[in-house]
C-alpha cells in the first residue's frame, strides 16, 4: 500500500512543484511506483513533465473532486514508474464548488482508495494557500512534506501551516504526521539564506525533522521544465539531481 505524502507550503516560490516531480523521479529511479497528484490549478506539475496541453485534456482531478470521473481515468504515465494525475485552471472553480459538498474535505482520499495498491509512493503538490484542496491533500495524506525557501517569511509561513497541520490532526487526519522540513532555494552565497536555515534547525529541528539534504539555487530547476524533463534527466550531475537522490534516500530511510 502506498505512502501517501503531500508536499505543502501555503507560500508560493517555495519548490513544491519542483519538490514533487523531483523526488518522485528520484524514488522511480530506485525502482519504486510512484503516482504524483497535481492540486495546484496553476497545472505546472503535468507541464513539467512534457504534458503540454493540460488545459484539453478531458478529465482531470477537478472532474474527480467534483465526482464526475474516478482518478484512475485521469492518470497519464509519464515515465518508467511514475504516473500523473493532472490539474490544470478549472481546478480553482472546486475551491467554491466543494463547499456545499457532503464531507468536502474527504473528496481526494476517497478517490485515492481504489489506486492505492498499485503504487509504493502517492505525492500530492498542494497550492500555495490553506483553502479546501490542501485541505483535501492534507486529509488524504499519511504525511507532509514541507519545503521552505531559504527566506523570512516562508519560515513564518512553515509555522502557519504547522498550525493548520495541528487543526487538521485533530478534526480531519489524526494520523497525519510531518515527514520534515525541506530547505530549499539555499545560497550559501548569502549570510541571510545561510541564518535562515540555522534559526530554522534551531527553532523548528527539536520536534521536527529538517532534512540534511540542501536544494541548493541553480537554474537547471528554471530549465529542465522546458523540455519537459526532471532534472535527474537534464541534467544528472549537477547538485540539484544529487540533492533529490540523496531527499530520495531519507525519506525512505526514515
Amino acid at each position: 500500500m502506498a505512502k501517501i505524502i503531500a508536499v505543502a507550503n501555503q507560500k508560493g516560490g517555495t519548490a513544491k512543484t519542483t519538490t514533487t516531480l523531483n523526488l518522485g523521479a528520484a524514488l522511480a529511479e530506485k525502482g519504486r511506483r510512484v503516482l504524483l497528484i497535481d492540486m495546484d490549478p496553476q497545472g505546472s506539475l503535468a507541464v513539467g513533465w512534457g504534458i503540454s496541453d493540460v488545459y484539453n485534456l478531458p478529465k482531470t482531478v477537478y472532474h474527480v473532486l467534483m465526482g464526475e470521473a474516478a482518478l484512475k481515468e485521469t492518470i497519464i504515465s509519464v515515465r518508467l514508474n511514475v504516473d500523473v494525475a493532472p490539474a490544470n485552471i478549472y481546478l480553482s472553480a472546486a475551491e467554491f464548488q466543494l463547499i456545499n459538498k457532503h464531507r468536502r474535505e474527504d473528496k481526494l482520499k476517497n478517490a485515492l482508495q481504489p489506486v492505492r495498491d498499485l503504487y509504493d509512493y502517492i505525492m500530492i503538490d498542494c497550492p500555495p494557500s490553506l483553502g479546501l484542496l490542501t485541505v483535501n491533500a492534507l486529509s488524504a495524506s499519511d504525511q507532509v512534506l514541507i519545503p521552505m525557501s531559504c527566506d523570512f517569511y516562508s519560515m513564518v509561513g512553515v509555522t502557519l501551516l504547522l498550525d493548520t497541520i495541528r487543526e487538521i490532526q485533530v478534526e480531519v487526519n489524526p494520523k497525519l504526521t510531518v515527514l520534515g522540513i525541506l530547505a530549499t532555494r539555499y545560497d550559501a552565497r548569502t549570510l541571510h539564506s545561510r541564518e535562515v536555515l540555522e534559526r530554522t534547525k534551531i527553532e523548528m529541528g527539536k520536534g521536527l525533522r529538517v532534512f540534511e539534504s540542501l536544494i541548493k539555487e541553480t537554474v537547471r530547476f528554471k530549465e529542465s521544465p522546458v523540455v519537459g524533463q526532471s532534472i535527474l534527466e537534464y541534467a544528472g550531475n549537477n547538485d540539484g539531481a544529487r540533492a533529490y537522490r540523496a531527499l530520495a534516500e531519507e525519506v525512505e530511510n526514515g
